[in-house]
């Protein structure tokens, strides 16, 4: 959660992320603190900071877009219903899920409380569904393996 917050106030977003806004606002900040615009070398090192910064901001903002969840809903469907909980991690208030399919999903949010709950339930996966999967804010870290 201080994650996503952070990164909102970064690009001065208030409630949910317009991925127009959200680019237009990306770019200004890109062009205002790229590292080439400046020749002292302390203020260069600073803007590529920042610039790291931005671009890690803006990718992360745009993976828990309700526009991105949108249209990738049909395949966190599939992998919620039909797969089962392979692994998970949990630091903070981030539990992070990986399933059979091999899919990864990041949940922001979550308290040690719930999460005891869930290692700790007779079936990870209906406790899962019923109580984190459809009701904190997610999004997908990784990308499902390609078998060669």
């Amino acid at each position: 959660m201080k994650r996503i917050k952070e990164y909102k106030k970064l690009f001065s977003v208030e409630g949910a992320i317009d991925l127009k806004e959200l680019k237009t606002t990306y770019r200004g900040l890109v062009k205002q603190f790229h590292p080439d615009k400046f020749t002292d070398e302390a203020k260069k090192a600073e803007a590529e900071e920042i610039s790291t910064k931005i671009i890690d901001g803006y990718h992360f903002l745009v993976s828990i877009a309700p526009e991105t969840k949108e249209a990738n809903l049909e395949t966190y469907k599939k992998t919620i219903t039909e797969f089962q909980v392979a692994d998970w991690r949990h630091k903070s208030m981030l539990l992070e899920v990986t399933f059979t399919d091999g899919n990864t999903y990041e949940y922001f949010g979550v308290n040690k409380i719930l999460f005891g709950k869930f290692i700790n339930a007779k079936s990870v996966n209906n406790f899962g569904k019923r109580n984190i999967f459809n009701k904190f804010t997610y999004r997908k870290s990784m990308k499902a393996a390609v078998n060669a």
